[in-house]
């Protein structure tokens, strides 16, 4: 919709600055749009407003009501195929939104902030809609949102905005073990209670008991590393004591993340030891109070 003052925007390998209005049309027409706030004609009903895409279509008007139809059962609204929209919930007006984007058989579906109008409950399961259309139609879905518990839902690739500039691009999985950039730092602690542990080893020192001895380090693990009993181990294998003070367990894309706050007691020479033994088995450490 916007021409770019510099740059290219190539989708599929054809630049779409290049194109003439009418290519740009057709171009447009394999793109669905999901909107914030749903944008859903008041004065029309469910039905019309996901027929409103197909408006131009060669289909006769049967043929265009039946794909509408079809449309709504995919979202499990067909009930509500007469209703109008201020009869609808939030969520059942992002479904209408949804099924009116699919209308022309998208191959890419974009999404700006589709759950930030929506209850905690809509949007679990307005994102669980998106992953079956997203296998069942083959479809590509850039999503935009501030909302990091909404991309490790969904996404599979992350990439990391600040002040419009790209700081930071990876896939999930490494996005969230190793943040590069501060901002994305910063995003990522907003979805775990990590900064209230800062703050508490700033302003009580005494809250976690004698912090001056041993090392404080942030432990990171994913996958089969979770289930491994990895600190007792270590604790019996190089004598040191080994207590959480903090921790976090999360599913991203259906594989264990875990992380937490430990405290090492021992000599110095057993505990590098025994950080060491986290190294080679795929555990991340960062010290966080103690030498290095």
């Amino acid at each position: 919709m916007e021409v770019p003052t510099n740059g290219r925007v190539i989708v599929n390998g054809d630049d779409l600055t290049t194109l003439t209005k009418k290519e740009l049309m057709q171009k447009r027409k394999k793109m669905g749009m999901i909107f914030q706030h749903f944008n859903l004609m008041t004065q029309r009903n469910v039905l019309k407003n996901v027929l409103y895409p197909l408006k131009d279509s060669k289909s006769n008007k049967e043929n265009r009501k039946q794909r509408a139809l079809e449309l709504l059962r995919m979202v499990d609204l067909e009930e509500k195929a007469y209703s109008y929209p201020n009869e609808l919930s939030g969520g059942q007006k992002q479904r209408v939104a949804i099924a009116r984007a699919l209308a022309n058989d998208p191959d890419i579906l974009l999404c700006d902030e589709i759950t930030s109008a929506l209850d905690p409950q809509s949007t679990k399961s307005i994102l669980s809609l998106l992953k079956k259309l997203r296998d069942q139609l083959d479809l590509t879905i850039v999503l935009i949102t501030h909302e990091m518990d909404v991309v490790k839902e969904i996404c599979d690739y992350v990439v990391v905005l600040d002040n419009g500039e790209i700081v930071e691009q990876n896939n999930i999985i490494d996005i969230f073990k190793n943040p590069k950039h501060e901002k994305t730092k910063e995003l990522i602690n907003s979805t775990t209670n990590f900064n209230k542990f800062d703050e508490l080893l700033k302003e009580n020192m005494n809250f976690f008991g004698d912090l001056n001895n041993g090392k404080i380090a942030k432990v990171k693990y994913v996958g089969e590393t979770v289930k491994e009993a990895i600190l007792s181990e270590t604790s019996r294998k190089y004598n040191v004591d080994i207590s959480v003070l903090f921790g976090n367990l999360d599913l991203i894309k259906n594989v264990p993340f875990g992380e937490l706050i430990v405290k090492f007691n021992g000599t110095s020479n057993d505990i590098n030891e025994a950080i060491k033994y986290f190294i080679n088995n795929n555990i991340e450490v960062e010290i966080i109070k103690g030498e290095c």
